[in-house]
Formats: structure tokens, sequence, C-alpha cells
């Protein structure tokens, strides 16, 4: 996701980051190098260097921060990249059932009833176009239960 503008709000004490389809908030407090009454923020810019992909600013000291999106789209919790990072966290845990489960991948392939292709694109932990009923269906054939565990979020740091 490509960051379109970026604006300071002293009143409020955030960042409004504005992409293709959302302006997002991110508060001061959540930063490395804090702005202050007494250290303003100096200069803001979205990053080209890290494609759009993140924001730099400087503060009157001299103190530089950099964030990128991704630090953005988790504390405003926002769906897709929540299921993203399920479906990345997921993927890495088929990867490695995968490697110690002894069975060869012919046989995953054949059970799955897929393509080689296909099968390779299911453990790519960069594929955010797969399903989670497709790993659920290799863990099946693996030999795996997944349970999903509904839990209050932890106090966000």
């Amino acid at each position: 996701m490509k960051i379109n503008t970026i604006k300071p709000n002293n009143h409020k004490k955030v960042f409004e980051v504005q992409t293709d389809s959302k302006t997002y908030l991110l508060p001061y407090a959540k930063l490395d190098v804090q702005p202050s009454t007494e250290n303003r923020i100096k200069i803001v810019y979205v990053d080209a260097e890290l494609g759009n992909e993140a924001f730099s600013y400087e503060l009157e000291s001299g103190d530089e921060g950099t964030v990128h999106i991704d630090h953005v789209l988790d504390y405003n919790r926002d769906p897709r990249y929540v299921r993203d990072m399920m479906l990345y966290k997921l993927t890495l845990t088929v990867q490695e059932r995968v490697q110690d489960s002894g069975l060869s991948k012919r046989e995953l392939i054949r059970r799955l009833g897929t393509s080689p292709a296909q099968f390779y694109r299911l453990l790519d932990q960069t594929n955010t176009r797969k399903t989670i009923d497709q790993l659920m269906v290799l863990l099946d054939i693996l030999d795996y239960e997944v349970d999903f565990v509904v839990k209050a979020k932890p106090a966000f740091a």
C-alpha cells in the first residue's frame, strides 16, 4: 500500500496518513522519535526512497524518524492487514509441518489434487491471494488439527 500524503496534526498530536483507500491516524506517542512542544516537527514527507510505503520526518533538534505503512496499518488494525498477517503466520507454520512430515512433495500434491505450481504458491508466504481453507486442507493431510482461539488484544506498546 502506498502513502499519498502525510500531514502532522499538532492539535490532535497525530500524523494523518492518506492512502488511496483511507486516511489513517498515527499518534505521536507511537513513534520512536516523538515530537513535543519544545521539539516540533520541522519537515515531514512521503519517502520515495522507500517506494512511498513509508514517511520520514525531522524534528527541530535534528532527530529523524521513519514510519512504514505496516506500522500504521497495524496500529489501526486494518482488516486486510490483519488477514494478511494471519495468512503469513499460518503459511510459515505449514512450511515447517511440510518439512517435518517426511511425506514427499509429490505425494502432498497428489493428495491435494492440485498442480505443482499451485502447491508451491500455497507454500509461498508472500502470496496473499490464497485462502486459509487451502492451508487447512494441507494441514489435515499432514495430520494436524487447527483451532482458532479468540482472545483479548494485548495492550499496545
